[in-house]
């Protein structure tokens, strides 16, 4: 595992997690621990910093002692909102993103998203999970932060569609497949939780 000095990574909390009543997700405790803390300690080795994005609980984010982002457009506007922020504050050239709820991120996250980034000379890669691309795990480049700003300026929301007018690369992810397992509903939370305790 190596450290990249060029990429922030942005623990993506925005949402309103309908699923799980309304809960904050990243607050959620998961074996006596709130879920974010478990995406803080397999992001924070891989990148030059980190950055959470969150539209509520602002304070109790703050505690765990990065900066909290939230959206600058109103209304919970879905991932590409919070990536925005990101990218308007990101210092490096690079963020790398990653939801609240899916606590097992490989320890080789961003250096499989940088491989296929430049194996394919793109500003952008996201997951494949040897299926299907996992649109909130990417890497972007922060000059791709007038494009987003446009596309929102538009009305978009839709993740894949911001992706699409560029030449992404897909990261390889089809052996880790567990990385993508996230919590969405108090049934989820049980089953991960009992993952865990084997």
């Amino acid at each position: 595992m190596s450290t990249h000095d060029d990429t922030a990574g942005l623990i993506l909390a925005g949402g309103r997690a309908r699923r799980m009543g309304g809960e904050d997700k990243g607050l959620i405790q998961l074996n006596g621990h709130a879920m974010i803390t478990y995406i803080i300690a397999a992001m924070q080795p891989q990148v030059q910093s980190i950055m959470i994005n969150a539209n509520r609980n602002i304070d109790k984010y703050r505690k765990f002692g990065y900066p909290v982002l939230q959206d600058d457009i109103s209304g919970f506007q879905g991932p590409l909102a919070g990536i925005a922020s990101g990218l308007a504050n990101c210092e490096v050239d690079f963020i790398a993103t990653a939801p609240c709820d899916g606590p097992f991120l490989a320890r080789d996250y961003v250096e499989r998203l940088h491989a296929a980034a430049s194996d394919n000379a793109s500003k952008i890669s996201v997951a494949f999970d040897g299926e299907r691309l996992q649109p909130v795990y990417a890497l972007i480049h922060k000059d791709l932060l007038p494009s987003l700003l446009q596309f929102l300026t538009e009305g978009e929301r839709k993740i894949d569609l911001w992706y699409a007018r560029h030449s992404y690369a897909r990261a390889d992810f089809s052996d880790a497949q567990n990385m993508f397992t996230n919590i969405n509903t108090p049934q989820d939370l049980q089953i991960i939780e009992n993952s865990l305790d084997r």
